[in-house]
Parts: structure tokens; sequence; C-alpha cells
């Protein structure tokens, strides 16, 4: 573990000044989106350029900003880092809140100024490691009932509902819990169900995603590092999804190369799986575009070894061309550095029909990029299921207008009952709802 004393203070602020001030990028992330987003020359840096704005919630009364021809109001406030959203059948929504379980070890000095950089965004908030139910209640405005419905977690993220049993992946492995409808607590401590990578944690969270007929979860497991530097032994079974059969809880490697696959939903007309990935840093404020893509049984899309496609990364060693030459390029780039954490797609909703029939990314924001990226919901329209256009922004905001200040940041997605998209914010500790102005 790397130590600071006390007369590197000085030193390390002077440090994070300067790291503050590196390049500037010269693409939007709308220039960078789409199928065949412009990819510049790679960059290396002794410590990459980093930017982040201080984070200090919502003021009162002070919301996210919504698109035209939309509405937006708080339906959960005082929660701790909510991450991931998920509709039960009766309407119930749960909220997993979490953050790193803080066991990667700091070993360069870049290590610790990333983390004294992010961590006073409020991006490093204390979580929850629990799920918090919320109950709308017929003729309540304003806020939603909170219940704790499950605590003492790992690191939770993803969660699903198969049946009776609540499926709910912890950091190191997926646990299972028995359900029954309407109830506000579940007080039986959690099955063991099945391992999941742990070593280290650099990418922490793990995606879950049930199959149309309940017989498998895909799991999206992030990788130990940004190329691979702290060996590939760690990196087993990670950077990839996951299938994991649920009448055995038997798992293999559904697909692979996928630095850090943060959602995963089955895209409506077609039934086929898609991700969205945080792809590789420290190349450049415009390398490299994260991304959303369908995800094909078998396939590999390049991680460490290459990107969008036949991209060499030319600082992982040992290469490995034979790799390269399968891997497999996205379907669509959302910009770089956009860091993507919250997927849904929706063929109905409460929102008017332009946001039908597409999906909805959630977009936590850029730490090592100026200007800030992300911040934002975006919506991307699908034709004959593929994505198309550009991406639609939907909620904004989420900054000042100089970039000093974070009020919030997005991250996981859901839609309630009556189809009004739900987004959680874990640096404002809310939850948001979005519907059409004139419902």
């Amino acid at each position: 573990m790397l130590k600071i004393n006390p007369r590197s203070a000085l030193a390390l602020a002077c440090l994070l000044v300067l790291v503050g001030c590196g390049e500037q990028a010269s693409f939007t992330p709308k220039q960078q989106s789409g199928s065949d987003p412009t990819l510049p020359e790679s960059q290396n840096f002794l410590f990459p350029p980093m930017k982040v704005p201080n984070g200090v919630g919502w003021q009162q009364g002070q919301t996210p900003t919504a698109a035209d021809g939309l509405q937006i109001e708080k339906i959960a406030s005082d929660l701790q880092h909510p991450r991931q959203l998920y509709t039960l059948p009766n309407g119930d929504i749960l909220v997993v809140e979490s953050n790193g379980p803080g066991t990667e070890a700091v070993t360069t000095p870049k290590q610790l100024v990333a983390g004294f950089i992010k961590g006073r965004s409020g991006k490093g908030g204390h979580g929850g490691n629990r799920i918090t139910l919320l109950r709308h209640t017929d003729g309540a405005n304003g806020e939603w009932e909170k219940h704790v419905f499950v605590d003492g977690l790992n690191s939770p993220f993803g969660v699903q509902l198969i049946g009776d049993s609540l499926y709910v992946a912890n950091t190191d492995g997926i646990v299972k819990f028995p359900y029954e409808t309407g109830e506000t607590e579940i007080t039986a401590p959690g099955e063991p169900f099945a391992d999941l990578p742990s070593t280290i944690n650099h990418h922490w969270t793990k995606a879950l995603l049930a199959s149309p007929d309940g017989s498998k979860l895909y799991v999206g497991v992030g990788s130990n590092s940004n190329i691979g530097e702290n060996g590939l032994a760690v990196e087993y079974r990670r950077a990839a999804v996951l299938e994991v059969d649920v009448a055995t809880a038997s798992s293999r490697i559904y697909a692979s190369g996928i630095r850090n696959p943060t959602g995963l939903h089955w895209q409506p007309q077609t039934g086929k799986l898609w991700a969205i990935a945080n792809e590789r840093d420290e190349i450049g404020a415009d390398l490299v575009p994260d991304y959303l893509t369908s995800v094909q049984e078998g396939a590999f899309y390049g991680w460490p070894y290459s990107y969008y496609g036949q991209h060499v990364d030319t600082r992982v060693k040992p290469q490995r061309p034979d790799l390269v030459e399968k891997a497999i390029k996205p379907d669509y780039a959302l910009g770089s550095h956009v860091a993507p954490l919250g997927l849904w797609f929706s063929a109905d909703n409460a929102l008017p029909a332009k946001y039908h029939g597409g999906a909805f990314i959630s977009e936590h924001g850029s730490w090592d990029r100026s200007p800030l990226s992300g911040y934002q919901v975006v919506y991307v329209p699908f034709e004959q299921g593929k994505p198309t256009g550009e991406p639609q922004t939907v909620i904004s905001g989420f900054y000042s207008d100089d970039e000093s200040k974070l009020y919030g940041a997005p991250v996981g997605l859901t839609q309630d009952q009556d189809g009004a998209l739900l987004v959680a914010d874990d640096v404002g500790n809310s939850v948001w709802r979005v519907t059409s102005a004139d419902r």
C-alpha cells in the first residue's frame, strides 16, 4: 500500500492542480458517437489529464434539467450512494445502495492522485451495502415510502427476480433470497449461489440480467486493470459477460474482451443481448469512446489488446495479433469517457413517442477529460434492431455551467408501472422520475 507523508502533501496538492490543466479534447462526445467514431492518434502520459468538479449535492428545490417536453420530480432522497434500480412485478422499486469495497491496493502515485480527484466529486461516497424498497401509495405526492429491504450486502450492484427468488450480485458472488410479493423487508439470510471474480476489484460492479425464460443469469464483470498492467492472471473470467445456469449455478464465459460491461439488457425487437461498456483510459481526452453493443455468444471485443476492432493498444505486452484479428467492432460509440453505467431499452413508456423503441443510457461522467463529458441521460433511437442517429439528451444539468460544482451523477435506470423513467443519482443520493410534461 502506497503511503504519503506530510512533507509530500504540498507536492501532491500542486500535482492535483497540474493534472487538472492538461490536454483539452478536440471532439465533442456527439462527434465521437455512432457506428463509425473518429479515433485520433493515441498519446501516452506520465499523469493523464484529470478533471472532476467538486461534489456539492442538490440544493432545496433544485433538480436536473429535463429536455423540452419532459418533466422531472424527485421520488427519493437521503439514500446511501444509490447505484441500481429494479422494478418488481407489483410496482415496488428496489434501489441498490453501494460503492466499491476498497480492496484495491494503491501502488502508484497516479492511483493516489486519481483517487483524490475522483473522491472529491462525491463519487467515492459511502455505499449503504443494502437494498431499499420504494413504494408509491395512491394519492401520494412527492417522495415515495422507503423501507430497508435487504441489508448487510457486500458492494452489491445487479439484482434480478426469477420466480420467488431474488438474486443479488455482490462484488464477490451472487446471493439468493426468498421473495414474497408485497413484503417490505427480507429477514432471511442470503444463500450463496455462485462465485464471481473478486480479486483486487479495480472494477467492482457486477451487472446482472435474467434471460426471458428465467433459466440463465448474465453477469457483466469488469477488468482488474486499465490495460492488463496487473498481470493477466488476475483477469481470469474478467472483462467478460458470464452466463450462469440457474438450475445448477454453473457458469461459463459468454463473451470476452469487454473492458467493463456495466449494464446489460434485452433489445425488445430482436431479443438480443446488449451491453454498455467503459473503455480504457490514459491515451487521450478523445480516446477511447465508450460504447453500446450487441453481445454475441463466443465473441471477443478486443480488450486489452485492441479497441474498436483492430486498433492496437501498443502499451499492452505481450501483443496478441491473433486475438486482435478476431476482435469485433462495437455497434455504437457514445463518446470518450462518458462512463455509461445504466442501460434501459423501452418499447413503450410515459415519455413522448420519439423516446419509444430505443435505449436510454445514463452517463456517470468523465474524470480524465476537459471539458467534461457525460453527466447526463441520453436516448439512442433504434431502427430494425440497430442504433441510429446521434444520442439525444434526455436529462442534463448535473453540474454547474463553469464545471466547478457537481450536483449529481446518473447511474441505474428502470421504468415504473406507469411508464415513467426512473434514474438513480449516486452523488445527489436521490432517485428521479421523468415523464412527458403533459401527463
